[in-house]
């Protein structure tokens, strides 16, 4: 649907706001309406703002963030740092474009360098209309398909262009938990996720929301791999260290401010 609708929101003096979207569930999101999908919170607007990505400069760390052990995976003008999964070399589609890392043609998912266990992991993220991506961790090499093995923090345009499960929506374990309510910003937006996997306890936030958390090898995650697509893979989230990766889906998406840092027993 081509996204070219506008309209007009009043509060106290009339403001004129041009609000682009593409489906009556994301301009419900959008205004803040809370009948969206059952079981979903939605907030106001207001709230919504006060949750996204804060103003600062990109690709950056602080004197006390870097005290603290936190580190830039990518530096906002190269690809250093990334390469192809399964592959020495970093593919032709994905660049640095405007300080983002950012995919723009066929390329394939993409990995660090660098293997981590227990981690925090700070990201900012825009797509594109009807984007889809992934941020997965854990990531192991020894089958032919990152998502076979990794487990994904789900990276989507929650007005996608085909009906999504709840597991589905931007923030949730991919195919496992779904989030717990729609903490996105309007596509073209930058969101920010947060990652905090500590042996098996995992936690995903999106823009200062806490949507998911979980327990890998408990009860409940063996119970929710058997009844998924992940099934017939019997490595999937069984690795205790990993690449972070990137996940190619065809879409244009971009990546910056990637933060990383150990946390350590």
């Amino acid at each position: 649907m081509k996204r070219g609708t506008t309209c007009a929101v009043a509060g106290g003096a009339m403001i004129a706001a041009a609000l682009t979207f593409g489906s009556p569930e994301r301009l419900a999101r959008l205004l803040g309406w809370s009948a969206l999908r059952p079981g979903w919170s939605a907030k106001a607007s207001a709230e919504r703002s006060s949750t996204a990505a804060p103003l600062e400069l990109p690709n950056t760390l602080t004197v006390k963030e870097k005290a603290e052990g936190w580190r830039l995976l990518f530096d906002g003008k190269t690809t250093a740092g990334w390469r192809g999964f399964r592959q020495q070399t970093m593919p032709a589609g994905w660049q640095a474009i405007d300080g983002a890392l950012t995919r723009v043609g066929q390329a394939g998912d993409i990995v660090t360098a660098d293997e981590f266990g227990d981690l925090e992991l700070t990201i900012d993220w825009s797509l594109s209309s009807n984007g889809n991506s992934g941020v997965l961790y854990r990531v192991t090499e020894d089958d032919d398909v990152m998502w076979h093995t990794a487990p994904e923090y789900q990276i989507i345009d929650n007005a996608y262009n085909e009906p999504l499960k709840p597991v589905q929506y931007a923030g949730a374990n991919y195919d496992l938990h779904p989030p717990s309510r729609d903490a996105t910003q309007p596509i073209g937006s930058w969101n920010r996720t947060r990652l905090l996997i500590q042996g098996p306890h995992v936690e995903h936030w999106l823009n200062g929301v806490k949507v998911v958390e979980y327990e890998l090898w408990s009860p409940d995650w063996e119970r929710r791999v058997r009844e998924s697509k992940f099934k017939d893979y019997p490595k999937y989230g069984r690795a205790r260290r990993g690449h972070i990766g990137l996940q190619d889906h065809g879409d244009r998406v971009a990546y910056r401010s990637i933060r990383i840092r150990d946390i350590r027993n």
